[in-house]
């Protein structure tokens, strides 16, 4: 009896797991287990020389240290066969790509085959490209630059910049929200040349009080042109005392007060959740021009001494500093 209850147990097992395979199929299809494809986000970087390339590897190292194995990517240059990355984008499984530089997002825009787009590394775009998808910019959040210059110079009431409406009117527009958040008056100029912008930077050292004014100045082609316009402002600041900040790195070197610039590794991560968050909904949340919020912050001790300024309490919080120690 003993004998044939076990011969009878061994069959019952061995037909259950061919019972399951047949009526239950779609738990062995689309168990992660069983090594089904996950819906995948690629980057699409530019294939430059140096500096930009370790800026962008360290971008892609954030977005790798985000989202894990699911990033693949793909260096591409203007020869690049959009019809060879296409098919390789779909036997990837690629829902989203992180666009980064101008090189990529122009890739990333001629793929035109329904993959979500989130670009990064860029300064600014035309309003028409930027409004399909989430462009975050290297242009630091004005808020942020403000509520730092609060902090360095409290005594600051009135802040004036000279942009071109081309390049940054989308930047001033946030900044405008930005001052009367921080209790700042905003003072701007639009300039779409050289000669305009120089006019504008003698009206404001004509006018400018230094014990209560400020002046910013924003990483824009026409109107903080680096060979000739840059060294009359630094210049003239110095002479007159007046409080210069700016969104360029290279500026703090010069002898602009501060500036914040990217934290390249956080911004990764950010694209990357940003991408993740697109894979969970399906769609945006966010689309156009988005400052950079991911930042650090450089300071100049030379210029801080010559305007009075005792920042030791503060240097802690700088992440570099010149001259350098």
């Amino acid at each position: 009896m003993s004998t044939h209850s076990d011969e009878l147990s061994g069959f019952i097992r061995s037909i259950v797991p061919l019972t399951v395979l047949l009526f239950f199929p779609a738990l062995f299809i689309t168990s992660p287990a069983w090594g089904v494809e996950v819906d995948a986000i690629a980057v699409i970087s530019p294939d430059i020389g140096e500096p930009y390339r370790g800026i962008f590897a360290k971008i892609i190292e954030g977005i790798e240290n985000k989202v894990g194995s699911r990033m693949v990517n793909h260096l591409v240059q203007p020869s690049t066969d959009i019809s060879a990355l296409k098919s390789s984008l779909l036997h990837q499984n690629t829902k989203v790509v992180i666009a980064l530089g101008r090189q990529g997002m122009k890739t990333a825009a001629a793929l035109n085959n329904g993959i979500k787009v989130v670009v990064g590394g860029v300064l600014t775009v035309p309003e028409d490209e930027a409004r399909g998808q989430p462009v975050i910019s290297l242009s630091p959040d004005p808020l942020l630059l403000f509520a730092r210059m609060k902090a360095l110079m409290p005594a600051v009431k009135r802040v004036f910049v000279v942009y071109d409406p081309n390049f940054n009117g989308w930047l001033i527009k946030l900044a405008k929200e930005s001052a009367r958040t921080n209790g700042l008056e905003l003072v701007t100029y639009e300039a779409q040349d050289l000669r305009s912008a120089v006019k504008f930077y003698q009206s404001i050292f004509s006018a400018s009080d230094s014990r209560r004014d400020a002046l910013w100045l924003p990483q824009d082609p026409t109107t903080v042109e680096e060979s000739s316009v840059l060294p009359l402002v630094l210049q003239e600041s110095w002479n007159q005392n007046l409080t210069v900040f700016s969104s360029n790195f290279g500026h703090v070197r010069r002898g602009v007060l501060f500036s914040l610039y990217p934290d390249n590794v956080a911004l990764g991560k950010s694209l990357g959740g940003m991408a993740e968050a697109i894979l969970a909904s399906g769609d945006y949340s966010k689309r156009g021009m988005l400052p950079l919020r991911d930042v650090q912050i450089a300071v100049n001790l030379r210029t801080a001494q010559h305007l009075g300024l005792d920042l030791s309490h503060q240097q802690k919080t700088f992440d570099t500093v010149f001259p350098e120690p």
